[in-house]
């Protein structure tokens, strides 16, 4: 896929095994998507790296919202999934006046080691998803996990195409999900988007079923335009 990429969200070995054998070409490991994705237990975190070559970003979050409940546990599974093995993140927090946390976000971010990281989207969920994305550019993000919109991808194309327009050499690169259609890939890709994020579009049973190696598939050569 060149410099396209698919994530694909994962909650345990079987979905990220189904992820590769589509063609996926990394992993957002979360659990209990109830809450939008929170921080996956060493446990299963083990049993992903495990299970899978591709690379897999880990969520660290955790607590429903975007501001963490216990930012000295947070760090603590920060330094856990890192012992294990995890080498990329997925992070963002917000203050009480919607705006990035960048406090809090560099706090965790010292506990990484300069890894890869995510900002995922909170970004959708500030004040100004706009000036967002420069405090997310000075914090070091190589990826921004966006929908455009709190509401979802639907309602946020507009953003979408200024923030694609934004990226440059050392900013991050745009992803685009949350809500994601397939009728909504080609226009994206018009707009210079080349990342995009799936997660209940390759589980056709549901949440509570796994991830479809097939859905997956489908999903990459959309994107690449096969």
């Amino acid at each position: 896929m060149s410099d396209l990429l698919l994530e694909v969200i994962a909650l345990d070995a079987r979905d990220a095994e189904q992820a590769e054998a589509g063609g996926a070409d990394r992993i957002e490991l979360v659990c209990d998507m109830a809450a939008d994705g929170l921080t996956p237990t060493a446990a299963t975190a083990r049993r992903v790296l495990a299970a899978t070559d591709l690379p897999v970003r880990a969520m660290l979050r955790d607590a429903a919202g975007f501001a963490p409940e216990s930012l000295t546990r947070l760090c603590r599974d920060a330094v856990a999934l890192r012992e294990l093995g995890v080498t990329e993140f997925v992070l963002g927090f917000l203050d009480d006046r919607g705006a990035v946390d960048v406090g809090v976000c560099r706090t965790v971010l010292g506990e990484l080691d300069g890894a890869r990281w995510t900002f995922h989207r909170a970004l959708d969920n500030a004040a100004d998803p706009l000036a967002a994305w420069d405090e997310v550019v000075e914090l070091g993000a190589d990826t921004v996990l966006t929908a455009g919109s709190k509401h979802g991808v639907a309602q946020g194309i507009p953003v979408l195409r200024e923030l694609a327009a934004r990226q440059r050499e050392g900013a991050p690169v745009v992803m685009a999900g949350g809500g994601l259609r397939v009728d909504q890939v080609s226009g994206l890709r018009s707009a210079g988007v080349r990342c995009f994020h799936v997660g209940s579009a390759v589980r056709p049973q549901g949440w509570d079923h796994p991830v479809s190696a097939e859905a997956v598939r489908s999903w990459v050569e959309l994107i690449s335009g096969d």
